[in-house]
């Protein structure tokens, strides 16, 4: 990291023709990725990316510019060049650095840099084993595991000294089975804001086998059966469906430039009263987790949705400055390479008061969502489709056989006024969320919910 003086100095050059805000993010990340496939081990790597970025915002416009050149002159060079961006008459700014302490903790118990890559290895390697076992009809199994640990600095001209220190890690199990010309897939995830001592709470082998139980069962299953009906998503499902549907086009830039459903609806109901919509970066483990955004703005706990009216976006700073209010801490992205923009964190509509089996029991014919495939949306009209990974027909209120090949179709804010049962059960998943070219680390969730209808795409009987 760098020390006050530098800052300082790459500040002042970077805001010296003019500008309302420049930064620096400095950023120390060391990763290591083993990937597995047919049995062998066909990637290790462990590397270090070191790096900076400097913003400066103008007249709502950002500028930004990057080295991993990180000599002094390298970046009075850098700063120069971004401060070119403005024309102004040149000022001599006033810059008192002082650092800003972290009001959130996380608890790192094992360091993934201080296990052996042996011991990594064989994770991946006993995923593989109990997923191959299963069943004869597995073709293909995939694992992939990884960790990082990023160390970030960030200095503005605000008078902020932020550094964070963010430690993850991941494995990811994907199978695939066939028979008679068929073919399904079987995905499971686990990780987070979380030490090596990941594998003393989750049991890789379980997680594989529960990936190549999915494959099998639905190389078995019917065809779903498609047209309008209700669907209960299970907690289990994890929270694809509140991340496209309703995430993304609470994102503030979106927001602005009209590329949301949601724009211009703050103090209005988007949604059924049932429904409170939560990001929350500062919770124990999860994916989407940190002490400070990538702005150097307090990790928070952000109401978007309370009771269905809708209380806030997520801002980072240049969409705050423009709506003239505080950033949420959502300012987020990928690496030093590039310029930070408003991201979810850890999104999830927050649980309610019925019983989960309350809710499959009141349902005398639809489908149940186990678990969700992807998905995609359109922002600006709403309208999403959502592949069902596992799900299974209801039957007089209780689960009964397993279907393969069901979409979910619908409007998300339809879908959002329209939900009528909210579980007390909650259901994290987790994911690389991709914007702009850029992918971050985030988690969703959901309770189990009731939609009393909704597009099913599968076969018409």
């Amino acid at each position: 990291m760098l020390d006050k003086e530098i800052l300082t100095n790459v500040l002042k050059k970077a805001i010296s023709s003019g500008g309302e805000y420049a930064e620096i993010f400095v950023e120390n990340k060391r990763s290591t990725i083993i990937h597995l496939e047919d049995c062998k081990i066909e990637k290790v790597i462990s590397g270090t990316d070191y790096g900076l970025g400097i913003r400066l915002i103008h007249n709502n416009r950002s500028s930004y510019a990057y080295s991993n050149d990180l000599s002094k002159k390298s970046l009075l060079d850098i700063a120069s060049g971004v401060s070119k961006a403005v024309s102004e008459k040149a000022s001599d700014s006033v810059i008192n650095l002082k650092k800003k302490h972290p009001s959130t903790y996380f608890d790192i118990k094992l360091l993934p840099e201080d296990i052996p890559i042996e011991k990594k290895i064989s994770i991946v390697r006993k995923a593989d084993t109990i997923a191959r076992g299963f069943d004869t009809r597995i073709r293909q199994v995939s694992i992939t595991y990884s960790d990082f640990i990023q160390k970030v600095q960030i200095a503005t001209t605000e008078g902020i000294i932020t550094e964070d220190e963010r430690i993850h890690t991941l494995t990811v199990v994907h199978v695939i089975a066939s028979d008679n010309g068929i073919f399904q897939t079987g995905y499971e995830s686990t990780g987070g804001f979380i030490g090596f001592e990941l594998f003393d709470e989750v049991n890789i082998e379980e997680l594989s086998l529960k990936a190549a139980k999915r494959a099998i069962l639905m190389l078995t299953a019917k065809k779903a059966p498609g047209g309008r009906m209700p669907v209960v998503i299970s907690s289990e499902a994890g929270g694809t469906m509140i991340h496209e549907a309703i995430g993304h086009g609470l994102e503030a830039d979106l927001v602005q430039q009209g590329l949301s459903v949601y724009s211009k609806k703050k103090g209005q109901q988007i949604a059924s009263s049932l429904i409170t919509v939560i990001d929350d970066s500062t919770i124990q483990k999860k994916r989407g987790s940190y002490r400070f955004d990538d702005e150097g703005i307090y990790s928070q706990h952000t109401v978007l949705v309370e009771r269905g009216i809708l209380k806030n976006y997520m801002y980072d700073r240049l969409t705050a400055l423009k709506d003239g209010v505080p950033s949420t801490g959502n300012g987020r992205r990928q690496s030093y390479q590039y310029r930070p923009i408003p991201r979810m964190t850890n999104t999830f509509i927050a649980p309610g008061n019925a019983h989960p089996e309350e809710i499959v029991k009141s349902i005398d014919y639809g489908l149940f969502v186990k678990k969700m495939g992807g998905g995609q949306v359109n922002t600006i009209t709403g309208d999403f489709v959502f592949d069902v990974q596992e799900g299974y027909l209801i039957k007089k209120g209780k689960v009964d056989d397993p279907v393969r090949g069901a979409t979910l179709a619908g409007n998300g804010p339809e879908v959002l006024k329209s939900i009528d049962m909210v579980g007390s059960d909650l259901g994290f998943s987790i994911g690389t969320c991709g914007k702009d070219s850029q992918g971050v680390p985030v988690s969703d969730a959901m309770p189990t919910v009731r939609i009393p209808e909704m597009v099913v795409g599968g076969e018409v009987y």
